[in-house]
């Protein structure tokens, strides 16, 4: 619906695209619309995961110029499928934490697909084409402007089908699509071009992905089909929390998905049909991304495990059960840094030939017991490194995590003069941070 063109300007180093819409006579008016969408929303945009936006005209000279990005095209990509699973989950990972990145700026992409995705050559995921995107704090051009649903045929949500475009969940489906190809080489619902094929999906599940590749994960399978369900409430809440799964697949809850070989049979795709024709169709806030993000934050709790820390543990306890009370959806990450040695060989057995990381993730799991967290909202996780609070502080920027709980050991001369844990994770830490102190 464009044509895309190198440009240069002497004042600009950055390398840049112009897009110009096709505008010609006939033509759809969804190049129009769409034009108008991205040009209002892609200078709200910034950060690696999408193209920095520099200019734009109006429509008696319309075109927009962004930076063009030194990468490949996931699309470029299909000639290879299927894909290892590490290859796809890495992948997936990528793209969640793009996408995440995104509903954080308010805005739900709703054409995630490989052709609009591309990498850096440093790694990160861009997406490109905000045509059909919505953000939360801008009228809703294409849903003004049409009636009935909007995307493309293979990737499009069950509740985008339900002409719903305001869940960023919408985002992780279209995702889990993508993982399924990629790990399969084959689209769960094919690649259908009409309404009335593309509303199969409300009431049909996909072949389970390892029925084409036996020797796919338990765990990816989990993931992909949690993604793929037609429910947005049994997907994950946030894209940040796809992404820690799909970073930490030892750590992943199974259930009936993972095992699954054939999908349900036509008798279940009846009572879900039959369930949603006496329903009606769900609405969104639409505030629904920055409401979703506050109510599923990953929480991050920093504990300490050294000797006569008890009383520490206990209120870092507390303070994480408040917060898992405000927001029932969140994730718990609790965490323990082992130190390591940077001048001898360090010992990972104790005197009684235990081994010392199994005891703190063993220790860490009986702190956590009493939690009140759904199973699969808590995981566990012992680090290994000569410096704690780069540790904790790398996690958290490498888990997209939204609060960091630390307990504050006593004050000494010593510690003032090194400095602490918790003052070095306040003063470099991506996210919000609560310091915790015992009576």
């Amino acid at each position: 619906m464009a044509t895309l063109w190198r440009v240069t300007r002497p004042d600009i180093e950055l390398p840049m695209l112009m897009k110009v819409p096709l505008l010609r006579h006939g033509e759809s008016p969804a190049t129009i619309v769409g034009f108008e969408a991205e040009q209002a929303i892609m200078p709200r945009l910034t950060g690696p995961h999408v193209p920095y936006f520099i200019a734009a005209g109006d429509f008696d000279e319309p075109f927009i110029v962004m930076e063009r990005i030194e990468g490949s095209s996931l699309k470029s990509w299909l000639d290879q499928l299927p894909l290892p699973s590490d290859e796809v989950a890495a992948l997936g990972a990528k793209v969640a934490v793009a996408l995440h990145d995104l509903h954080r700026q308010h805005v739900i992409h709703l054409d995630v697909k490989p052709s609009n995705i591309m990498l850096r050559r440093t790694g990160e995921a861009v997406m490109i084409d905000f045509g059909l995107a919505r953000h939360d704090h801008l009228p809703d051009l294409q849903a003004e402007e049409f009636h009935g649903p909007i995307g493309t045929g293979a990737y499009i949500s069950p509740e985008q089908i339900q002409e719903i475009r305001s869940d960023p969940r919408s985002d992780l489906y279209a995702l889990g699509v993508m993982m399924y190809f990629f790990a399969t080489g084959e689209r769960p619902f094919g690649d259908p071009d009409r309404v009335r094929e593309w509303r199969r999906r409300l009431y049909r599940d996909p072949v389970p992905p390892r029925a084409y590749q036996a020797d796919l994960p338990e765990w990816l399978q989990e993931i992909i089909l949690r993604c793929l369900e037609v429910e947005p409430n049994k997907r994950h809440d946030t894209a940040a929390q796809l992404a820690f799964d799909l970073q930490h697949p030892d750590q992943v809850q199974l259930t009936a998905r993972a095992d699954r070989l054939r999908r349900p049979g036509v008798l279940q795709g009846w009572r879900r049909r039959w369930r949603k024709m006496r329903t009606a169709p769900p609405s969104a806030s639409p505030q629904s991304c920055a409401r979703r993000l506050a109510r599923a934050p990953i929480v991050m709790a920093a504990v300490d495990l050294g000797e006569g820390m008890e009383p520490l543990a206990d209120a870092l306890r507390i303070a994480a059960q408040r917060i898992l009370h405000t927001s029932p959806g969140a994730r718990l990450a609790c965490v323990n840094v082992l130190r390591v040695s940077r001048m001898r060989l360090d010992e990972f057995e104790d005197e009684q030939g235990q081994n010392r990381h199994l005891q703190h993730l063993a220790a860490l799991k009986a702190w956590a017991h009493p939690l009140p967290a759904p199973a699969g909202g808590v995981t566990f996780h012992v680090l290994e490194a000569t410096d704690p609070g780069g540790a904790l502080i790398d996690y958290a920027r490498s888990n997209q995590v939204d609060h960091i709980v630390i307990g504050a050991r006593a004050s000494s001369s010593f510690r003032r003069f090194l400095g602490s844990v918790s003052s070095q994770v306040v003063a470099e830490a991506p996210c919000t941070v609560t310091v915790v102190r015992s009576a």
